[in-house]
């Protein structure tokens, strides 16, 4: 018996006929793979291979992998290779190299679009109901967190309120200020511009009084708020909830809503109908500065117009809109923060999504409003 592996080669005609001896085994690899290579021409060079595998004493998967190679190298290029002599201890090793990467992936159908949107549209619905399910939670929380306040004014945690309020009220005013001044200017321009064309510049102080009273003033700066001080506190609850300080306070006793969210919405309540107003007195200081210098309206004019073009009524709707807006962007801020995982990327995501999210049910609601204050004639 042989102790190093042979690989005999001998033509016949077209035919070769290739006899592997003794033991093709992984111990003797460098040489299998010498011996493959030796009859690698001649492989090519006949129609057809024959292996005769009566003489091989032993055989393990790298051996039987290597004797196939030799068999798909003669099948590639459309010629014949049959196996004979395989004893039967070797039969079953070599049955499973056969069937090595045989498999040929099908091909895959091309997806329904009809399906593909049903699917977008499930996956959506169930999303949607994940969110609003979250938000009511959070909501029930904060209504318990307010009534255990109620309840024991002690408790609630007076210097991180007044903190929360210097950071999302005081020091936003100057940014406030700036935006809403510029919208205001903005729209009394495009108003004189257009209006003028009928005669009827004056009806200017009118649009820019009522729509930053009852609906611009107060949208645009509850967009900016969420997405200043939204953005913040999904930020800073997600990192904690990342270094699992969130849960430290739980194992300490300390309910988390109370703790750390009900401050932080109880602020943007309280700041957001101040920085509403400011805002609004900005944007129609904006829009007097443009009715003096370019629609040529006296001051003394501006106010009287805007006196008689506005109401406390619309002062009113505009602000009873900013404290459910405040609520809004705090339950969406600090329910996305408490969703963030153990990762950079899902904190980054989720603060996206606070942003988005906030903005958008801002939106909504405003307009729930405009439809309900028109329905009670407001």
């Amino acid at each position: 018996m042989n102790s190093e592996p042979l690989l005999l080669a001998t033509p016949s005609g077209d035919v070769l006929k290739l006899r592997p001896e003794g033991p093709w085994t992984a111990a003797n690899v460098s040489a299998l793979e010498t011996l493959s290579r030796s009859v690698g021409a001649d492989v090519d060079r006949s129609s057809a291979v024959t292996l005769d595998m009566s003489g091989v004493s032993a055989l393990d998967t790298l051996g039987a992998w290597v004797l196939e190679k030799l068999s798909r190298r003669a099948a590639s290029s459309g010629r014949s290779a049959e196996f004979v002599g395989v004893a039967d201890h070797f039969s079953g090793l070599m049955d499973e190299v056969r069937q090595v990467n045989r498999h040929t992936p099908a091909a895959a159908a091309a997806p329904n679009p009809v399906l593909l949107r049903l699917g977008d549209l499930g996956k959506s619905t169930v999303g949607a109901r994940e969110d609003v399910t979250i938000f009511l939670q959070m909501l029930g929380a904060l209504f318990i967190a307010v009534i255990g306040v109620l309840r024991r004014p002690r408790s609630l945690r007076l210097t991180s309120l007044v903190y929360q309020l210097y950071r999302i009220g005081w020091q936003a005013i100057p940014i406030v200020v700036l935006i809403t001044f510029l919208i205001g200017a903005i729209i009394a321009q495009q108003g004189f511009f257009h209006f003028r064309r009928f005669g009827a510049e004056s009806y200017t102080v009118d649009m820019v009084g009522i729509l930053v009273l009852r609906e611009l003033g107060v949208l645009i700066v509850a967009i900016m708020v969420a997405g200043r001080s939204g953005s913040a506190y999904t930020a800073e609850l997600g990192s904690m909830k990342m270094r699992e300080e969130i849960d430290a306070l739980s194992i300490m006793g300390l309910d988390p809503v109370h703790v750390l969210i009900l401050p932080r919405v109880a602020a943007l309540v309280i700041a957001l109908p101040i920085l509403a107003f400011i805002g609004a007195v900005a944007a129609l200081y904006g829009g007097g500065l443009v009715a003096q210098f370019y629609g040529g309206m006296a001051p003394a004019i501006y106010v009287a117009r805007l006196h008689e073009a506005i109401s406390v009524t619309h002062f009113e709707v505009g602000i009873l809109k900013a404290p459910f807006m405040a609520l809004v962007i705090g339950i969406v801020a600090c329910s996305e923060g408490l969703r963030v995982k153990g990762s950079a990327e899902s904190l980054g995501r989720q603060t996206t999504t606070s942003v988005v999210k906030s903005i958008f049910l801002v939106i909504v609601l405003d307009g729930l409003f405009a439809i309900f204050f028109a329905s009670i004639g407001m």
